[in-house]
């Protein structure tokens, strides 16, 4: 419903009211203000009101359920003016109300992929792992000591490979010498078993000699959408991860592109207000006072 309402250009403007301001919960509420008339001077734009400060509400006498705030009359003018002038920062509202474009709430979501890297060693707990996969327990007794045994006797012990054909290869080699056949679930179950991720293991590719992506490691980015993407990922992934790339058959279901697009509001981002630390004095003289008053309390105890 958002994207579609951001899209279709119906937001007028998006208003944060207090907390504590509803009988039945106290979250924070979000009044959408939504036309498909706009006037001309509010097209392909959004308003953003934070009326959720202390200057627009007051105390109740007496709470109603989690009602504990309302807003008076001359608060509700004050929204209402500020959304009909379409104040963007001006006039003292400087932290109050934001007039932003559609676009700028806009984003595409790329998947972004690194290649798998798996290195293969017949261990201890690795053999372990073989004898939980389904594929192995269905065998029956006799087939699961034969498979054992062509690991432990026909492949070289202690042996590690950073290459995943030239372990395949082994592994058909050991099979044939001790008389085991296997079908394809099976050695897909030895296959992973036996491997363990490490960067220094050569990629893993398949069959047109294309790198599989490692699905642990998949990510995804926000890309803006007045960006491009491909510069967006020369810029802030490349640089941090070489090997990266992007999956571009995960795409639009509307328009096709690579990347889904979405769209994301968030209030605390555009009407973040920075508040400094206190100075470190402070805070140690606070420390030194507090423990003071523990030694003072622990001294009571004691006597």
């Amino acid at each position: 419903m958002c994207n579609r309402a951001l899209e279709n250009d119906w937001v007028e403007a998006i208003i944060a009211l207090p907390t504590d301001i509803f009988y039945n919960t106290g979250i924070q509420t979000y009044v959408w203000l939504l036309t498909n008339r706009k006037d001309t001077a509010r097209r392909g734009k959004v308003q953003l009101i934070d009326a959720s400060g202390e200057r627009f509400w007051k105390s109740m006498r007496k709470s109603l359920g989690s009602k504990r705030r309302e807003i008076p009359p001359e608060a509700c003018d004050q929204i209402a003016r500020i959304y009909h002038d379409m104040l963007n920062g001006n006039e003292g509202w400087e932290d109050v109300s934001k007039i932003f474009a559609t676009t700028d709430f806009g984003y595409r979501e790329i998947r972004v992929e690194r290649p798998l890297k798996l290195a293969f060693a017949v261990t201890k707990h690795g053999l372990e792992a073989l004898r939980e996969a389904k594929p192995f327990e269905r065998l029956d007794e006799g087939e699961r000591r034969d498979v054992m045994e062509a690991l432990l006797v026909h492949l070289p012990a202690g042996q590690r490979w950073m290459n995943r054909d030239a372990f395949d290869k082994a592994l058909s080699a050991a099979l044939r010498r001790a008389g085991v056949k296997v079908g394809g679930p099976v050695r897909k179950a030895i296959l992973s078993a036996l491997s363990e991720r490490d960067e220094d293991a050569e990629v893993c590719t398949d069959k047109d000699g294309n790198p599989e992506p490692d699905t642990d490691l998949r990510d995804h980015e926000l890309v803006p959408l007045d960006q491009d993407w491909r510069a967006y990922v020369q810029r802030e992934v490349l640089p941090f991860v070489p090997d990266a790339w992007v999956d571009e058959t995960y795409t639009d279901a509307q328009d096709g592109g690579v990347g889904r697009v979405g769209y994301e509001i968030n209030f605390n981002r555009y009407f973040y207000k920075y508040v400094p630390p206190r100075p470190l004095e402070e805070i140690d003289a606070e420390l030194k006072t507090l423990e003071a008053e523990i030694a003072g309390l622990l001294q009571e105890v004691v006597e």
